[in-house]
């Protein structure tokens, strides 16, 4: 009921807003793309006509979405989002093609087994587990519609008692071709299919923008709630992969009969950002003709806007509260107590960066060959622990502070019309982070090869950064460090190549990384050899270690047959400290077809699958995933996933069917996606997105 009251006071407004624009002509026969085409309600216009006498009212349905590059608020267009394939695992948090290792419920924290997809930064983010949930600036989708735009979605799994539930509604208007402004909410339940797994992630967003030739901006505003039940994983593996040698082999044995570590512990994130980039161009106009006197057709004169510079600011402003909370542990499940007196323990971090950049812009002369870009960066980071010792029984908090400046450079360019290429270093020049720099490049090459259309892509960086404060200093109930931690070197080269007609794209790189920074696990046996207590600290890999990968991506074609592979290779050098599965694949083999020539059908079935290896264990104490206990290693995989569907859109709305886990119980039975953490039984989905243009 609760759910039911929230749904309908949170889309009043729009509804409102809606039956307002209806009662005004919107003329859709403007068919021209771009941005803030087509023409909306003037209340100053005299001749208005009213479309509620209209016979033959059209709403349009066009739009256009992009998202902005978080350092300079550059647009980047990208596809609406109302594709039909792959709907049916949009809901994933192992992502699409199921890449990442998750605690086997919706929602929960989740690492990639790509190494070259992970952040290439050393921020020790307790956002980072969450990105399937959490969305950056960067990763944010701006909207510019003919008319205002509603997107709703849900995905549904399992019943009242295990099931998953996510719901997310989008709305966007324009006021005028330039303006535009919207909502995100984001609401995620899943109740978990192991005792103590529950997952509330609630985000709530808004945003607008002005686009035009002279002045543009891009406002972001969101605020999350994410709340992780923690179980510490299963106590024995064996009611997963050999029930019968345990009481998990009696018939009305369940999952969350299955014993777990911890029974009164969460996580908490309370999130809170704000994202403005600006910027102003200078130039002038030049006249431009328009139309052929060679077919006697008018010639016109069109004003045409050549940008020569641009000023750009951004803010990017964030407060995060991380809170563990464990009221009932099982005893010794730690190896050390630093805070006997106090079962809370939290830290708050608030950051705020601005950063100034001066352009000169591409092709505004025969002499303007690139876009250069000169720009600096000052950011303020504030930190506050708990400093409570154990022979203290009054919490005190610490203090941190962090003062960061940076200056550096791009230079962005074409070379004919089918080479493009772009440079950027930054480095501090003062502040906590002096003698850190990055340095990276990139070019993309188009040409043909016995006829095909081929796509050469090159990257290259190297970056000399700081381990995180939070490996640098943590204090907490159970966890407690400070380090001095040297610069963590990293250099990789990769390359990409695409042919577009045979449906291929191989990727190739190798990184290498020196001091390699990892939270190492120092498990400490028990009296008696009963097990181990947890102990954490940070380390670094001295020497270097090196990552090598080679991916390919292969779609075939015959009729309605479909079927797209993915294949991914890689080799650590040091797979104590930096493990990563050899072999990492996924296949999906669908008929395409249409019913009653309207709706668009898509039956199918796919897999996924990697090789063994000692992946990465999950702490709940700090949420993140850590080395796995050295003495005590399990590994996972080996073991293919898979699972049917049927895929469907008609119109404006996409819905699928998918039982997921298919072959569950079957082969060796090792469904882990983390040490520890089964994967989600096999279990029916159900999911529907919906387009509204009114």
């Amino acid at each position: 009921m609760k759910k039911s009251i929230l749904i309908i006071l949170l889309f009043m407004p729009m509804a409102l807003l809606a039956q307002h624009l209806q009662k005004h002509q919107i003329d859709g026969s403007n068919t021209g793309s771009g941005l803030g085409t087509g023409e909306t309600f003037n209340p100053f216009k005299k001749n208005e006509k009213d479309s509620t006498k209209s016979a033959t009212l059209k709403v349009p349905q066009e739009i256009h979405q992009w998202k902005i590059d978080r350092r300079f608020g550059n647009v980047n267009p990208i596809i609406a989002d109302t594709m039909q394939y792959m709907f049916q695992n949009s809901q994933q948090t192992e992502g699409i093609t199921g890449d990442y290792n998750f605690l086997g419920s919706m929602g929960t924290p989740r690492l990639t087994r790509i190494f070259f997809n992970r952040e290439t930064s050393t921020s020790f983010d307790f956002l980072q587990p969450y990105d399937y949930f959490y969305t950056t600036p960067d990763r944010f989708i701006f909207t510019d519609t003919k008319s205002p735009y509603t997107n709703l979605t849900y995905h549904s799994s399992g019943n009242k008692v295990d099931g998953d539930d996510r719901f997310r509604a989008y709305f966007t208007t324009n006021a005028g071709k330039k303006f535009g402004a919207g909502f995100l909410f984001d609401y995620l339940y899943a109740r978990g299919r192991y005792d103590n797994q529950a997952s509330a992630l609630m985000n709530f967003s808004l945003f607008s923008f002005y686009r035009s030739e002279r002045y543009n901006y891009h406002l972001l505003a969101s605020r999350y709630h994410m709340k992780q039940a923690e179980n510490g994983g299963i106590t024995d593996d064996r009611y997963i992969t050999r029930p019968e040698e345990t009481d998990g082999s009696n018939s009305n044995f369940g999952t969350q009969d299955i014993p777990v570590y911890l029974e009164s512990a969460w996580n908490r994130n309370e999130v809170y950002n704000i994202f403005f980039t600006h910027n102003y161009n200078m130039g002038f106009y030049r006249d431009v003709l328009q139309g052929d006197s060679s077919e006697n057709i008018d010639e016109e004169v069109k004003k045409e806007f050549v940008k020569v510079a641009r000023i750009t600011h951004t803010l990017d402003a964030k407060h995060n509260m991380r809170e563990f909370i464990n009221h009932n542990s099982m005893n010794g499940y730690y190896a050390t107590t630093y805070m006997p007196f106090d079962s809370v323990d939290n830290t708050k971090w608030f950051s705020i960066n601005n950063k100034v950049a001066l352009s000169l812009c591409e092709g505004f002369s025969k002499w303007a060959f690139a876009d250069i870009t000169a720009f600096a960066s000052y950011t303020y980071n504030h930190y506050t622990l708990p400093d409570t010792l154990s022979d203290n029984t009054i919490e005190s908090r610490k203090k941190y502070n962090e003062h960061i400046l940076s200056i550096g450079g791009i230079a962005a360019g074409k070379v004919g019309n089918n080479i493009r290429y772009e440079i950027e270093g930054e480095t501090a020049i003062s502040g906590d982070e002096i003698g850190t720099f990055s340095l990276d490049g990139k070019a993309e090459i188009d040409f043909k090869l016995f006829k095909k259309d081929i796509r050469l892509t090159a990257h290259a960086f190297a970056k000399n950064n700081r381990p995180s404060f939070y490996y640098r200093h943590y204090h907490s109930e159970h966890i407690w460090w400070d380090n001095k931690l040297d610069k963590e070197f990293k250099t990789r080269i990769e390359g990409k190549l695409e042919i577009p007609s045979w449906k291929t794209t191989l990727h190739v790189g190798v990184e290498n990384i020196k001091n390699y920074t990892y939270i190492a696990n120092n498990a400490v046996a028990k009296n008696g050899g009963t097990g181990f207590a947890k102990s954490y600290s940070v380390k670094q890999a001295y020497g270097d270690i090196q990552v090598l990968t080679a991916a390919l991506k292969q779609d075939f074609k015959f009729g309605i047959l479909n079927i797209n592979t993915e294949l991914t290779y890689q080799n650590s050098s040091n797979k104590e400290v930096l493990p990563l599965p050899e072999l990492n694949a996924y296949a999906n083999v669908f008929i395409k077809f249409k019913i009653a020539q309207v709706l668009n059908t898509e039956l199918g079935a796919d897999a996924r699958y990697f090789t063994s290896y000692y992946a990465p264990d999950y702490s709940p104490e700090l949420g993140q995933f850590v080395q796995q206990n050295q003495a005590d290693r399990v590994e996972i995989g080996n073991y293919p996933l898979t699972s049917v569907y049927a895929n469907f859109l008609l119109k404006q709305t996409r819905f699928y069917v998918k039982y997921y886990h298919l072959n569950e119980g079957s082969g060796n039975r090792n469904y882990f996606l983390a040490p520890h953490y089964p994967m989600t039984p096999a279990v029916l989905w159900f999911g529907l997105s919906w387009n509204f243009y009114n």
